[in-house]
């Protein structure tokens, strides 16, 4: 288990009152929305320092190590929607790793500075319609003119797709095919040519807008490339371990927090002459599932402490993705049927819980991706 440190514990406090305070009570009215106002809130946590723990103080960040992100994507865990965590995750850890690790120092002052103080809202574009999990069948195109980077496609599955300032864009510079080739760029959503193309209305996560991006001939200057051009699929490859450890936190603290939240409804509901949670399947059922949630929390803490001393851990990071993710939907099972007629309905949080933990076994590479990385590295993969 991580050791915490006071000022863990504080951090963990002003995370934990953010959530409580600015989250939890417009959860409903969010969801019925099917969007929640990101350019409100993000100040807000720009102000406690959510955004950029781990980059560099002199572009706004914290200075801090992984720990500080368990915590924080921990805390995120306990909201009572899955979207609008998402797209805070989204912001702090998938969007940004690359500009804060390989971006210019103009680049940064431009777009991470303001990002980082939840000013300008960010997302990730890497999904297309034709190529989710194949990240080598992407075919958006950047093509050179001069200075600018004309760019063609189309971009889907896009969180914050519809209040995005700017996304981080992963397209094909050269016509190298497969995973050769890509670069990411900044492209400014202001931008002529760029557009919204829909907004997906999805079974869950409703807080959070996702969106359908089109580009048409987007010119931007070829100096908003991230890092080495033609080096983007490597980077990209980096921020999913960082996208994988996000979403493994949020599910595995989401998951304790329906369990409690069971716990206390089987006490107070009585059948046939006393509490649900007088029956003995139900305690065991409970018992194996909070069993599973510590094992994996924590194999958690032991990666990002792995993280944190400077290993590699993407091995960890496939594992914990693909183990948190059946956790969540075993938890979900569980809890809508020891809640009866009362699971299946939209009035109660639970019925919401089980549509949002879905995509945990989804977003950021599904679980027969994940299989697939293991067998890769197990060397079952290869001829």
């Amino acid at each position: 288990m991580m050791l915490f440190t006071p000022e863990h514990d504080q951090f963990r406090k002003s995370v934990r009152k953010l959530v409580e305070d600015e989250i939890n009570p417009y959860c409903d009215e969010w969801e019925e929305a099917e969007i929640f106002p990101a350019h409100e809130l993000f100040p807000k946590l720009g102000a406690i320092g959510a955004f950029g723990l781990e980059y560099d103080p002199e572009y706004g960040g914290g200075g801090a190590d992984h720990s500080f992100t368990t915590v924080l994507a921990e805390e995120l865990g306990r909201a009572d929607c899955g979207g609008v965590p998402m797209a805070i995750a989204v912001q702090a850890g998938m969007a940004t790793p690359a500009l804060a690790r390989y971006g210019s120092d103009e680049l940064k002052r431009e777009f991470l500075v303001p990002t980082l103080a939840g000013d300008l809202v960010c997302s990730i574009a890497v999904s297309e319609p034709g190529a989710g999990s194949d990240v080598a069948g992407i075919t958006t195109r950047a093509r050179r003119d001069g200075d600018d980077w004309v760019i063609n496609g189309r971009k889907m599955w896009i969180t914050t797709g519809t209040q995005s300032d700017w996304i981080c864009l992963l397209a094909r510079t050269s016509d190298e095919g497969g995973y050769q080739g890509m670069s990411m760029i900044i492209v400014p959503t202001s931008s002529p040519g760029f557009s919204v193309g829909r907004k997906i209305k999805k079974m869950g996560n409703n807080s959070s807008d996702t969106a359908e991006l089109v580009l048409d001939d987007v010119r931007v200057p070829v100096r908003h490339t991230i890092g080495e051009e033609g080096r983007g699929f490597q980077m990209q490859m980096s921020q999913f371990q960082d996208e994988r450890l996000w979403i493994s936190y949020m599910a595995v603290t989401g998951a304790r927090r329906a369990i409690d939240r069971t716990l206390e409804y089987l006490q107070l509901r009585e059948a046939f002459g006393k509490p649900l949670l007088a029956n003995q399947y139900i305690q065991y059922t409970i018992a194996e599932l909070v069993a599973e949630i510590d094992i994996v929390q924590g194999f958690l803490h032991h990666t990002a402490e792995r993280y944190v001393a400077g290993e590699d851990v993407t091995r960890a990071a496939t594992v914990a993705k693909l183990n948190s993710g059946r956790l969540s939907r075993k938890v979900a099972d569980a809890c809508v049927q020891f809640h009866g007629g009362m699971g299946y309905a939209e009035e109660m949080w639970v019925a919401r819980y089980y549509r949002d933990c879905r995509l945990g076994s989804i977003g950021g590479g599904a679980d027969e991706v994940m299989l697939r990385i293991i067998t890769m590295l197990e060397g079952m993969g290869r001829p």
